[in-house]
């Protein structure tokens, strides 16, 4: 297990097995719809080194987690090498306590030693809300490759649904990534 920050308060480490079970359980609390094989994935791509997973504790107790997906192919920038935040969530119990921005910290430390840029999509309903604010804060800008929608750039004026599928992509450059 690899620990990429520890304040005593605050820690981000790399996924161990037991995790998926604790997100799976988590998310299925909130109502939610999660597939316990999304998290073991996670675990196995880890393993495999096709990303890194990023697992948050607050006070000792996981608290959220975070993916970076080092050779994505969604998006704009798929197969292009830039790295991919994704699946950032912070449990509702432990929100505002800046857990948020230290899993972000870790993904963008990651992603640096790979690419001078690294992207992510958000959603677009107010359940993303925080997550937009928190990425513009951060230096995020969109792309401009307007709204995508379960997969792919949506032509104007096609229908869609306000649900968790419809995005928009946007991109940080990484002051110390290699160029």
């Amino acid at each position: 297990m690899k620990v990429y920050h520890d304040d005593g308060k605050i820690k981000i480490r790399s996924m161990v097995p037991e995790d998926a079970k604790i997100l799976f359980d988590t998310y299925l609390s909130y109502g939610w719809h999660p597939s316990i094989e999304t998290y073991e994935n996670y675990y196995r791509d880890q393993e495999e080194k096709k990303s890194l997973v990023f697992i948050a504790e607050y006070e000792d107790r996981v608290s959220g987690q975070c993916t970076l997906a080092l050779n994505p192919t969604e998006g704009p920038w798929g197969n292009q090498r830039y790295p991919y935040i994704e699946d950032l969530t912070v449990f509702f119990d432990v929100h505002n306590k800046g857990i948020g921005s230290k899993l972000m910290d870790a993904a963008e430390q990651e992603a640096s030693k790979f690419s001078k840029m690294v992207y992510l999509a958000v959603g677009v309903h107010s359940g993303y809300g925080p997550a937009q604010r928190m990425y513009v804060k951060r230096g995020y800008n969109f792309d401009g490759s307007g709204v995508w929608y379960k997969g792919k750039p949506l032509d104007p004026y096609d229908p869609c649904v306000n649900d968790d599928e419809l995005l928009l992509f946007m991109s940080k450059e990484l002051c110390n990534g290699i160029k």
